[in-house]
């Protein structure tokens, strides 16, 4: 196809701005971003979805329309709050009729930074902080506890896309130097940020996992539990963290299995007692003996 050799649009006169009706659905069009997600082009059928309006409104010549369709359908992963700084771009470079390959060249080093920055400060900083902080208000009842982390999680999305998308379509590739002038060091701290709250986490809804464990010492009998927590409190929850590490890291193990792993530990320790809790042990074990 004509559309695939492509490498510059027939039209090379600048198109008009887009107006803030096309920028608008645009916006809410990259909700569906990863709805045809394939491991062949990742996100790429969701983000032609999403910038097609713009598309037609800036290529009236239908052969320029299928060209940029086309390299529009190239693989492209990036992180989905953030795909409309991307888009933002790609839309001012399209208006401007810039040459088609270095339009897919700033789409790619764009979109790919910004998939680990977006981890960094939503997977692993924003979500695991609503969740912890809604969690316990819906734990204790509280139908505020979903709600909060729904307006509080989808919000913070919606905010981030509209604004994204209006500031980068604004500024075009000089959006794109300012993101990378302190993209790393930004991203770090978000990083330090995430395992510092996923460390509090852990200690938050693990620590209740105790060894039920004692040694018979007349009327003062030795908890074990005791002199764990003199050496680290939540160790029990550490020890577990850290072995979902090695087996997630280093031995390449899935979640599910690591789900399944804490089932049986779970299981056998409550049936032997090895586990504290109210419970009574299916498999009588005299672990409590004379010191």
């Amino acid at each position: 196809m004509e559309s695939n050799a492509m490498t510059s649009y027939k039209d090379t006169t600048p198109a008009a701005r887009l107006d803030k009706q096309t920028l608008n659905k645009m916006v809410w069009r990259s909700c569906q971003l990863q709805a045809a997600f394939n491991y062949e082009r990742m996100q790429s059928a969701g983000w032609l979805w999403a910038i097609l309006p713009g598309l037609e409104k800036i290529h009236t010549n239908k052969d320029d329309l299928a060209a940029s369709m086309t390299h529009n359908m190239d693989f492209l992963n990036t992180h989905p709050f953030f795909v409309t700084f991307v888009m933002g771009i790609v839309l001012s470079m399209e208006q401007q009729k810039t040459d088609i390959q270095t339009i897919r060249s700033v789409r790619i080093s764009t979109a790919a930074p910004l998939g680990g920055i977006g981890d960094a400060l939503f997977w692993y900083t924003l979500i695991p902080i609503t969740a912890g902080l809604t969690a316990n208000m819906a734990i204790d009842g509280s139908i505020m506890g979903p709600i909060l982390y729904f307006v509080i999680a989808f919000g913070v999305e919606m905010v981030l896309r509209y604004a994204l998308m209006y500031w980068s379509y604004n500024l075009g590739l000089t959006a794109v130097k300012m993101m990378t002038a302190n993209a790393k060091a930004f991203t770090h701290a978000a990083s330090v940020l995430g395992v510092f709250v996923v460390g509090a986490l852990i200690s938050n809804y693990g620590g209740g996992t105790k060894i039920g464990i004692s040694i018979a010492n007349g009327e003062n009998p030795i908890v074990i539990q005791n002199y764990l927590n003199m050496i680290l409190p939540c160790l029990i929850a550490f020890a577990f963290t850290m072995m979902c590490y090695v087996l997630i890291k280093k031995k390449n193990w899935t979640p599910v299995k690591c789900i399944a792993l804490f089932l049986v530990i779970g299981i056998v320790g409550a049936a032997f007692g090895i586990w504290a809790g109210s419970y009574t042990p299916l498999v009588p074990v005299p672990w409590s003996v004379v010191a």
